[in-house]
């Protein structure tokens, strides 16, 4: 009975215990199915989609790669909230981050009359005190301000040529702003003339490196002209300008293109300038245009406000009248105007004009500089001054005058001729014609406004309402070709660079100083011009030390300076580096002055192996043609003694014949014997020095 009852209640346990295990798993399954649906949800509600949730009975493991360490974080967080933390196994991972990337190098040069001062961030392995040093160069008694920044990063591709461009570009530039970055370089300039601005343009354009990306903006002050001045013209050949003047580019457009509708044959351009007589001068000028054009031709001028308009021959008065006067109505308020409608020649029946017989004065000017004038003047008095005015403009030329006096000619005759040699001196071969109703200005110019300067001088001498006629031709000027510097002149140039600066090392090292830097970048100016010259960079060193040492020290030394201009991009196949050690001193070793002279870089001469060759083949030339010339004149000299032998044979008796033929045997045998003199050699005599190659140096 005891047993039973024992036996049951174990069952009853055991059921229990089966009971409350199956209660427990399935609690457990209940923990974990709500875990990971509340966390998944927390995730997807937070944007990590990344991480993946797994739980295992009260434990939640989180794996999955964060793509920073906060992310990883705000899920631990987040799953943190759901169950207890300690129960979060964090199986995550974080992406990499990305290498750090190295910072924009760039600098802001800015000079002034103040100085030069330098704002950024530049490479460590920058030389600053090399730049520095050239900086002050350039900025002479003026202040250098560095408030430059560097940083230990590689120097980036294209930094080095565009910060050499960049300096050698400042020293052109007085007023200027230039922003250096890798590869590229942006100039902002001042420049005094519109002739210096495209002076500097041409230059900085032809010097920038293949690798550099070059912007540039150089401004130029625009001029005063006085008397603001136009002049335009229209005959059957179309429309032209002697000259225009524009106070903006506005006005300028709008000229242009009355001018063209007008008719404008060919291109032109106004000269942009101060001087202004008014803000509508675009208005009074296009109104002026138009008036010719309605005209069918005639001459406009305006010198400052004062405007004349010259009708063509022949033109109908009505019509004239109202071209005039519509003309009048439009021009503005400041605005003069002088119409003329010249009247036709009269005629004597012959086919001559009535003019023909109008004084006049003429003033030629060859190509070769010879001036002149003839014609008629006042009085002698006015002769010579004229005489001298002509030579003090003409001063290159030589002056012959031939001019003849007349009482009767026309008031302000004197002011005409000298107004017109003014203009004339402006060609570089030309003719001048002064008339009482004319002048005319002909001939060739190398000056591009020299046509505007000859219609402001005469336009402001002798009113706007002047007659003129001028045709001048523009030639451009070839540029003479440069003439390269001879070898001698090279190397002579670059050691008096030395002998100025020395190129000096680090004690015991190749190394060269920083202060030394810029005795190579003048070398490497003075080499641009000098690249097919063959040199030799001769490395020097004292007697301190042992012989083999120094002479390995000056061959590594010679060979840094031919490297350093190699970085400067000077083209070194004509150089070669050779060190002599302390065989070849120039003063005595015995003094720290001596040493110190001793301790040096030369430049030098160096034959080429064709220069060598032409020589000895030169020589040799030489000796054969004398060794010819020799063998001529024993061959000659042989000649003539056979002849006198064959003279004296014919004299002879007969009984001598068979002794003279004995002698001629003994002869002809003394001459096979062989030659066994020896020639005396003369010391003066030149020999060819032996080549030295490049691997012969080298070894």
């Amino acid at each position: 009975m005891r047993q039973s009852s024992l036996i049951a209640t174990i069952a009853a346990f055991a059921i229990a215990a089966t009971g409350a295990v199956s209660a427990a798993a399935l609690m457990v399954g209940r923990i974990e199915r709500t875990s990971q649906r509340e966390i998944d949800t927390l995730f997807l509600e937070g944007g990590l989609d990344w991480a993946s949730v797994s739980v295992d009975g009260l434990q939640v493991r989180l794996s999955g790669t964060a793509p920073d360490e906060a992310t990883r974080f705000q899920a631990l967080s987040l799953a943190g909230n759901v169950v207890d933390a300690t129960r979060v196994i964090d199986g995550m991972e974080v992406t990499s981050p990305d290498p750090i990337q190295p910072p924009e190098f760039s600098i802001e040069i800015l000079r002034n009359a103040d100085g030069v001062s330098l704002i950024g961030l530049v490479p460590d392995a920058m030389d600053r005190e090399a730049v520095s040093d050239l900086l002050q160069e350039i900025a002479g008694r003026a202040q250098v301000t560095d408030l430059l920044e560097s940083a230990d990063y590689p120097v980036p591709e294209g930094w080095g040529p565009a910060m050499t461009y960049s300096l050698e570009a400042l020293a052109r530039l007085p007023r200027s702003k230039i922003s250096v970055s890798p590869g590229s370089v942006e100039i902002t300039a001042i420049s005094d003339s519109a002739d210096q601005r495209r002076a500097l343009q041409e230059a900085l354009r032809a010097e920038v490196p293949d690798s550099v990306t070059l912007t540039l903006d150089i401004s130029a002050p625009r001029p005063v002209i006085t008397p603001f001045t136009l002049r335009f013209l229209m005959d059957e050949d179309g429309g032209r300008f002697d000259a225009c003047s524009a106070h903006t580019e506005d006005g300028r457009a709008r000229i242009l293109a009355a001018a063209a509708a007008a008719g404008l044959q060919g291109t032109a351009t106004c000269t942009l300038g101060l001087g202004v007589p008014s803000p509508r001068w675009p208005d009074a000028v296009t109104a002026g245009i138009d008036a010719v054009a309605r005209l069918n031709g005639g001459t406009l001028s305006f010198s400052d406000a004062d405007v004349s308009l010259t009708a063509p021959v022949g033109t109908d008065q009505t019509t004239f009248d109202t071209v005039v006067g519509e003309l009048e109505a439009a021009l503005p308020e400041v605005f003069s105007l002088d119409a003329v409608l010249p009247t036709p020649p009269e005629n004597d029946g012959a086919g001559n004009d009535a003019g023909d017989v109008r004084p006049e004065f003429v003033a030629t000017l060859s190509p070769e500089g010879l001036l002149q004038l003839r014609g008629r003047v006042n009085d002698a008095r006015l002769r010579e001054a004229v005489e001298s005015f002509a030579r003090a403009r003409f001063s290159t030329a030589e002056v012959r005058g031939t001019m003849r006096t007349a009482e009767d000619l026309p008031m302000g005759w004197s002011g005409r001729v000298f107004s017109g040699l003014e203009a004339l001196s402006n060609l570089t071969n030309g003719a001048l014609v002064v008339q009482p109703e004319n002048i005319t200005v002909r001939g060739d110019t190398d000056n591009p406004d020299a046509r505007a300067e000859i219609a402001r001088i005469l336009g402001d001498q002798l009113g706007a309402s002047a007659n003129i006629t001028i045709n001048v031709t523009y030639h451009e000027v070839e540029e003479p070709e440069e003439t390269l510097p001879t070898p001698e002149e090279c190397v002579d140039a670059i050691n008096a660079i030395l002998a100025a600066r020395k190129i000096t090392f680090a004690p015991g090292s190749a190394d060269i100083d920083s202060a030394a830097r810029v005795s190579i970048d003048r070398i490497a100016e003075v080499m641009e011009d000098c690249t097919a010259v063959p040199m030799e960079i001769g490395g020097h060193t004292d007697s301190q030390g042992r012989e083999a040492m120094n002479l390995g020290l000056s061959q590594r030394r010679a060979e840094a300076v031919l490297e350093a201009l190699m970085a400067r991009r000077v083209l070194t196949a004509n150089l070669t580096a050779r060190g002599y050690g302390e065989e070849q001193p120039i003063a005595d070793n015995g003094s720290e002055e001596g040493r110190e002279e001793n301790r040096r870089i030369e430049f030098t001469l160096r034959l080429r192996e064709e220069d060598v060759a032409e020589a000895t083949e030169d020589d040799e030339t030489a000796e054969a043609e004398t060794d010819a010339t020799d063998e001529s004149a024993d061959d000659a000299a042989a000649s003539d003694e056979a002849d006198a032998e064959a003279d004296a044979d014919a004299a002879a008796p007969e009984e001598d014949t068979d002794a003279a033929a004995d002698e001629a045997d003994e002869e002809v045998s003394e001459d096979d014997a062989p030659d066994t003199e020896t020639l005396p050699v003369d010391p003066d005599m030149p020999t060819t020095p032996p080549v030295r190659r490049p691997e012969d140096i080298a070894e």
